[in-house]
């Protein structure tokens, strides 16, 4: 073969390459460009790029890219958790009730919210990693619970959330949660950058991240290697309720309510934010920013398909085949020698 031809070859790998690394940030021009073309007219105005839009545009990525960041974890080490939507509506639910029926403080309630979703994710961990059980049957499980639990504490209704000072009422600071800081960032949205960052920073530099990805790429090697693979597995799976757990509390805050349905079809979400940002299912392999980058684009892609009155049912099927698009597309991934 001659000279030029390898050249030409060269490039083109080089260019898969590329492109294959920034995928997600790829994904996320290319959705950006198609909300546009796509928008709806309102006043001379496209919709998709009015202030208002994109504020919800990122209110709805900071829940699922809590709950995706957790994801992450679970994933990398080869894994899955179906229960973090149910988790939400718990915790949404938990909220609600302790602040309002209660009559507990904030400090109190997130505590109480987030231990809840600590301890949840450590016994679907421990079902996994001691007792050797799926995760996807786990987790199953796990979402049934949550479900049943939430609806058993709510009487199986919404808890609205009144503000006062009163009986049944929630302290007004909690409120903060649906306000914006200078009139323009979303809380939610610092909430979730300041995870996020936490998230990228544990996954680049820590031990903790070398054992992920070790028992990820081979188990029997990492345990042979001496990696504690019990206890970050069931670690894992208590930062994915964690993150679950912040993501209700920041639910409620939002629409001033917890429900027991909250967060339905939200697993389906993170696993897309988290395959779509080049994090192979099969563990091992992927980036937290990847994963930022893929809720970021999913919540776009959810915004563009509700602002065309897309049937939802038919947004279920998009979204179903992102994933498999993404994940057959991980097939095709220059290996890295």
């Amino acid at each position: 073969m001659s000279g030029g031809a390898l050249a030409g070859m060269s490039r083109t790998q080089s260019v898969v390459e590329v492109i294959f690394r920034f995928q997600s940030l790829f994904g996320l021009v290319v959705v950006f460009v198609i909300g546009i073309a796509t928008s709806p007219v309102r006043h001379g105005e496209l919709v998709f790029l009015s202030a208002g839009n994109l504020g919800n545009i990122v209110r709805a990525v900071s829940e699922i890219g809590i709950i995706a960041i957790g994801m992450t974890f679970v994933i990398l080490v080869g894994g899955i958790d179906l229960s973090v939507g149910a988790i939400l509506g718990l915790a949404a639910v938990g909220t609600a009730t302790l602040m309002v029926n209660n009559g507990l403080g904030i400090p109190e309630t997130v505590l109480l919210v987030i231990m809840i979703g600590i301890v949840f994710g450590l016994l679907q961990g421990a079902a996994v990693a001691k007792l050797g059980i799926q995760a996807f049957i786990v987790t199953l499980a796990g979402l049934q619970v949550a479900r049943g639990l939430a609806r058993i504490w709510s009487g199986g209704v919404g808890v609205p959330i009144a503000y006062g000072s009163g009986h049944q009422e929630a302290p007004p600071a909690f409120s903060i949660l649906s306000g914006s800081l200078n009139g323009i960032l979303p809380v939610p949205a610092v909430i979730f950058i300041v995870i996020g960052v936490i998230a990228v920073l544990v996954l680049r530099f820590s031990t903790f991240s070398r054992h992920v990805y070790a028992i990820g790429g081979n188990e029997r090697a990492a345990r042979l290697a001496g990696v504690p693979v019990l206890r970050v597995k069931i670690a894992v799976f208590a930062i994915s309720g964690l993150t679950s757990a912040i993501a209700g509390i920041i639910h409620a805050g939002q629409l001033n309510q917890g429900s027991p349905n909250d967060g339905s079809g939200y697993e389906l979400d993170a696993i897309a934010a988290v395959v779509i940002g080049g994090t192979s299912l099969m563990g091992g392999s992927g980036s937290m920013v990847g994963t930022l980058a893929g809720a970021l684009l999913l919540g776009i892609l959810n915004n563009i398909l509700g602002l065309n009155s897309i049937d939802p049912n038919v947004q279920l099927l998009v979204k179903g085949l992102v994933i498999v698009a993404a994940a057959a597309l991980q097939r095709f991934r220059p290996s890295a020698g």
